[in-house]
């Protein structure tokens, strides 16, 4: 019954209408794989708190980017906006200097190895040991806007890691779905997935650890064997069907 529920819900969430109000909108807004892994992380790094608040600041990035958020990086442009010695809020926690240290250590990635993806490739190993990777990459800027390492459960980076892998979705982009199987994937875990996973008796723990995520992961693959992180849609569209 459950596994009929879920497949159900993810059927009718995955949808390209999920694109509106949802930071994944904005990797849509560009052109060719270098601006839209660009836009997605740039998205996927502040994502957290009230969408409300923290879509407009996106939305601005990829304003100030003229479309081109990869070349905004690559050649520092974005200096010109966020500036170092700034301490005023960018976003929430963030300061304009924090932001700049996090985009300075981007550069550095993206004149090193070319983009994310080729980074991954070159630290190509399970999904968990990447996420460590880019972890530990960022935590050298000591900006905190990337998690310093596996311990939480690295939602914002595991919702990236969805973007870029899963391929024949009106949502996730699947530009890397050559490098990653996405039977490998993690679920992006939050206290909104948290809840609704307890609620269907998924998960007990009420903890959002990667630990938490790595076994609620294998509690939707046996639903979505194929494709765990189907599920993703599924809990949203629980926790959205449970408030009608």
């Amino acid at each position: 019954m459950l596994k009929q529920e879920l497949e159900q819900l993810a059927s009718l969430y995955e949808t390209a209408d999920f694109l509106q109000g949802d930071p994944s909108f904005f990797m849509h807004q560009v052109t060719g794989e270098p601006n839209q892994e660009t836009m997605a992380f740039l998205a996927a790094a502040i994502s957290y708190g009230s969408r409300k608040q923290f879509l407009p600041k996106i939305e601005q990035m990829l304003s100030w980017s003229e479309g081109e958020p990869y070349e905004w990086i690559l050649r520092g442009k974005y200096e010109k906006h966020i500036c170092k010695d700034d301490n005023s809020c960018f976003y929430r926690l963030y300061t304009y200097k924090q932001m700049n240290l996090f985009l300075n250590r981007y550069q550095q990635l993206l004149q090193e190895y070319g983009s994310l993806k080729q980074f991954t490739i070159h630290n190509s190993q399970t999904t968990l040991e990447i996420i460590a990777k880019i972890t530990a990459y960022f935590s050298e800027s000591e900006s905190g806007i990337i998690p310093k390492d596996t311990t939480s459960a690295c939602k914002r980076l595991c919702m990236f890691l969805r973007w870029m892998v899963r391929d024949s979705s009106p949502v996730d982009l699947g530009i890397w779905a050559d490098i990653i199987d996405k039977r490998t994937l993690i679920m992006p875990l939050d206290t909104h997935v948290l809840h609704q996973a307890e609620r269907l008796g998924l998960i007990k723990s009420r903890n959002a650890t990667m630990a938490t995520a790595i076994k609620l992961t294998a509690e939707v693959a046996k639903i979505f064997p194929d494709d765990p992180l189907r599920a993703d849609f599924a809990l949203f569209g629980y926790g959205v069907n449970c408030k009608l």
